[in-house]
């Protein structure tokens, strides 16, 4: 379980952004109901106001949405009913630089290494395509 750092997710490849959503399901779900996602790589949430994890969420969504992929109603009515428990989910970061602030000190350039080794190690694998690779790689590694 992760969040792939933020400027990796109009590039993600299809598996990993849909993953990424019920990620993001599982977390607000365990956040509602135990307070934390209990989970090695995700936990750093608990490090922001609960503001960046629903960004974080609405970037993956707006994402999914564009790229005609569906995401159930019923799953975001879930998702939104859950966050009600830890967060106002109307609460915005919109005012601030959001590419800079969310999750400030976390999703940043290390974290981004991180996670492009992360996608490269699945892509020598086999569990992403050369054209999904070919666009990570045209943007992150000129």
């Amino acid at each position: 379980m992760r969040l792939w750092h933020k400027d990796l997710i109009p590039y993600l490849p299809r598996q990993q952004l849909i993953a990424q959503w019920r990620e993001l399901c599982a977390i607000c779900s365990n956040l509602a109901s135990k307070g934390t996602p209990n989970h090695l790589l995700v936990n750093k949430i608990l490090d922001y106001p609960p503001v960046h994890f629903m960004e974080y969420a609405r970037l993956i969504a707006s994402e999914i949405i564009r790229r005609n992929y569906k995401v159930k109603a019923e799953t975001q009515n879930i998702f939104c009913k859950n966050f009600k428990k830890f967060g106002d989910p109307n609460e915005t970061l919109i005012g601030a630089n959001l590419k800079r602030v969310l999750f400030e000190n976390w999703h940043n350039e290390r974290y981004l290494k991180q996670c492009l080794y992360n996608l490269q190690e699945k892509y020598d694998c086999g569990g992403i395509s050369d054209d999904e690779w070919k666009l990570i790689e045209e943007h992150f590694y000129v």
